[in-house]
């Protein structure tokens, strides 16, 4: 193989090497970018739960008030009116 087309295969597999180069920065760059996307939704659901969680009404208050109120009507009842 002369020496000339040992260049030309050098040049031509560089050049496939920089272009396969560039595919994958540009895939790891979207990957990059996705994944800072998902950081942000997760940051912010959790900051929403955590707001959620802050704002309702514990279970075993609704059933404290659940049973007095009962208690209410029993004793209401009981009274006779």
């Amino acid at each position: 193989m002369p020496d000339g087309e040992i260049a030309l295969e050098l040049a031509e597999l560089r050049r496939a090497l920089e272009v396969g180069l560039a595919r994958i920065d540009g895939q790891l760059a979207l990957l990059v970018q996705r994944s800072d996307q998902i950081d942000k939704a997760i940051e912010e659901l959790d900051t929403r739960v955590t707001n959620l969680e802050r704002t309702r009404w514990p279970l075993p208050t609704i059933s404290t008030l659940t049973g007095l109120a009962a208690l209410g009507v029993a004793v209401w009842s009981a009274t006779g009116r």
